[in-house]
Order: structure tokens, then C-alpha cells, then sequence
């Protein structure tokens, strides 16, 4: 059961959460990505073609006056994700993309000391060499 709220493009779920009507999408995500990315209500259509400007609008002007308490729930989600991500621990992928990491990161360091040589070393054989006249 949806309730119907005095903005035309946006009612409750049963759980009280905002959601754009005739979607399945939440308020909070359509926000998180106006915040998250800087995107005009123009820039979100075109990422959310589904979406008619007018409930983009809506969206936004929802959350504009009900702010405090939609930032109040983003940071609880934030915090839960944070909990999760802790209780699981590092996982494989993350585990390998970071040794890979710094392996890259230790290949750049050594490619970037091996050419400072390289260039110390020429500048001080140009230095050591005797110029002829008109060089």
C-alpha cells in the first residue's frame, strides 16, 4: 500500500521510506546521486531517462524539505556499510587489487628513480665533457 504526500511525484511504502511514484526507486538514491556527482536535473534525466523532469523536480524539491531527516538516514546506510565492510573483512578481489597496487606503484617508483639516473648521469657527462667553440 503507497501513500499518496503533497508532492504529486512522490508517495510512502509500506516502511514510510519516499519513493518516486510509478518507479521502484527510492528518493534517497536519486539523491545520492545529485550529491554524490553534482548532476543538474537535466544531467539526471539524461542519467535516469525513466524518469519524467517532473518527478526529478519533485525528488528534489522533497528532499530540499525534508533534508534533515533524508541526511539522517543516508548516514545511517553509510555507517551499515561501513559495519558490513568491517564484519567481512577484505575481500579476495580487494586483497589483490591492492597488492597489484603496489606492485605498480613500486614499479613506477623504480622506473621514475632509474630514469632520474639516467638523466643525473647524462647531465654530468655533458658537464664533464670539454665544449668546442660555437656549441
Amino acid at each position: 500500500m503507497l501513500i499518496e504526500t503533497r508532492y504529486e511525484h512522490i508517495v510512502l511504502d509500506q516502511a514510510q521510506v519516499p519513493t518516486i511514484a510509478g518507479t521502484t526507486m527510492k528518493v534517497i538514491e536519486l539523491v545520492l546521486a545529485h550529491l554524490a556527482y553534482g548532476w543538474s536535473p537535466d544531467e539526471l534525466h539524461f542519467q535516469f531517462p525513466h524518469l519524467t523532469l517532473g518527478q526529478i523536480y519533485s525528488t528534489l524539491a522533497y528532499y530540499w524539505d525534508h533534508r534533515a531527516e533524508l541526511d539522517e538516514d543516508i548516514e545511517r546506510r553509510l555507517e551499515s556499510v561501513d559495519r558490513l565492510r568491517y564484519s567481512v573483512g577484505e575481500s579476495p578481489l580487494t586483497a589483490r587489487s591492492s597488492r597489484r597496487h603496489l606492485r605498480s606503484s613500486a614499479a613506477a617508483e623504480a622506473l621514475r628513480h632509474g630514469i632520474a639516473r639516467v638523466l643525473v648521469s647524462a647531465n654530468s657527462e655533458r658537464n664533464r665533457s670539454p665544449q668546442r667553440h660555437g656549441e
